[in-house]
């Protein structure tokens, strides 16, 4: 696994970087229950494909990689069942002891911040039937089977909003998906062993951080975690808005409009006294699925608040001088920074990052060993790739994985054998 590293360097801009084409192993007409096969490249397939884009050169090992919609059962924010589904994928083509006897180590990988449904894990799988980056990095190149949940509101649930950045009904759909992939790699005779890792960038790894809590809080023994490397999450939520909301621009502001929806509508208050018209009125037109960040910020305002701001005068003035506001106790809820996990956890994060501060972590980190945290280490992605420049938010993705595949691939050989 010592190349990960390096290849992620490599394709780091790249998310989908295979198109439909001859040679594509298409999915066949085999059934399975609990699920459906929407992509399946062959490791022979695979490794062509990755060398003709210049991602890896001939003494490179290389996975095949089938990819399964499963559709699950999950609990949204305020309690109700809601329908729901995720991407799973393994690689194929690893020595035979692994498939009979070793079994596939896990890797529970939230995606980052999403607003269009077509970029849903398992809507983009069976859409197009081509691989996504970081599942190509922990499954083909990394040998992990990898468990995408889409989250409430995208893929099978996207008649439901987003619950963005709200820790309850994010870790609900994580480990759902989870119980229910291991209910399926058991039905159709696919070996998994008892190791789970958990890792998501951006969203994704507030998503990881509030699973790991979830597991632990709750005792969920059957969901044991080996180790947690959640990626630029924003664990801290209260420290972040202070922020946000003490500036006079936004810099993206479809985040912002998507935390102030989300969380009117989970904690019940009326969007209009969060958001500025004629901003509010648009948002369930904006957020239902259709759209991307970059269709999105332009239908909004980068002004914080005033005349032209997205957020309502009143609502910036009184989270900061009322101690009972209802978002000031809402994103206190919903911290993940000031608690002491039992699993090791490294928080891997890039040190440009121009979205979530590197000082989050550092933050976090901080903090749980002030809380006697034993086993918690911060991991600076340009350090760790030997990197000169720093890397932005965006530019940090698929690198930031590279890092979390080699820790996660060492641990696995110290511990399974492969």
């Amino acid at each position: 696994m010592k190349q990960i590293v390096k290849t992620v360097a490599i394709v780091a801009p790249l998310l989908v970087f295979v198109g439909c084409g001859d040679g594509l192993d298409q999915p066949s007409n085999e059934t399975f229950k609990g699920g459906e096969l929407v992509v399946n490249f062959s490791a022979p397939v695979m490794k062509k494909t990755l060398i003709d884009k210049h991602i890896v050169d001939a003494n490179r090992t290389v996975y095949g990689y089938k990819a399964f919609k499963i559709p699950y059962t999950t609990t949204d924010e305020e309690g109700n069942e809601v329908k729901a589904s995720g991407l799973f994928v393994i690689p194929t083509g690893l020595p035979e002891i692994v498939n009979t006897t070793l079994g596939l180590s896990m890797v529970s990988d939230d995606h980052g911040t999403i607003f269009s449904n077509r970029e849903a894990p398992s809507v983009l799988a069976d859409a197009d039937a081509v691989p996504a980056g970081s599942s190509v990095i922990l499954s083909a190149l990394g040998g992990f089977a990898t468990l995408q949940p889409d989250y409430i509101g995208f893929g099978d649930s996207n008649e439901h909003y987003h619950p963005f950045i709200l820790k309850k009904s994010l870790a609900n759909a994580t480990v759902d998906f989870i119980k229910q992939v291991k209910v399926f790699a058991n039905d159709n005779n696919i070996t998994l062993n008892n190791q789970l890792f958990l890792t998501g960038y951006s969203e994704g790894g507030y998503a990881a951080m509030a699973t790991l809590k979830k597991i632990e809080d709750e005792n969920l023994t059957d969901l044991k975690v080996t180790m947690a490397a959640p990626m630029a999450g924003p664990y801290a939520l209260k420290p972040l808005a202070d922020v946000v909301l003490s500036q006079p621009k936004l810099s993206v502001p479809s985040f912002m409009a998507n935390v102030g929806y989300a969380y009117a509508k989970a904690y019940n208050e009326d969007v209009e006294t969060v958001i500025n018209e004629p901003y509010a009125s648009k948002l369930p037109t904006l957020f239902n699925g259709d759209l991307n960040r970059t269709q999105i910020d332009p239908e909004l305002s980068y002004d914080t608040k005033g005349a032209t701001g997205l957020f309502v005068d009143n609502f910036v003035t009184n989270y900061f001088t009322d101690e009972n506001h209802w978002f000031k106790k809402a994103v206190i809820e919903n911290n993940l920074y000031q608690w002491a996990p039992k699993t090791p956890i490294r928080l891997v994060h890039c040190e440009g990052d121009d979205v979530i501060p590197y000082t989050i972590s550092q933050l976090t980190e901080g903090t749980m060993k002030a809380m006697n945290v034993s086993d918690v280490q911060l991991v600076p992605v340009e350090a760790a790739l030997g990197l000169g420049a720093k890397l932005g938010h965006a530019a940090c993705g698929l690198p930031a994985y590279g890092v979390t595949a080699k820790i996660f691939a060492t641990v696995r050989k110290q511990t399974i054998g492969y």
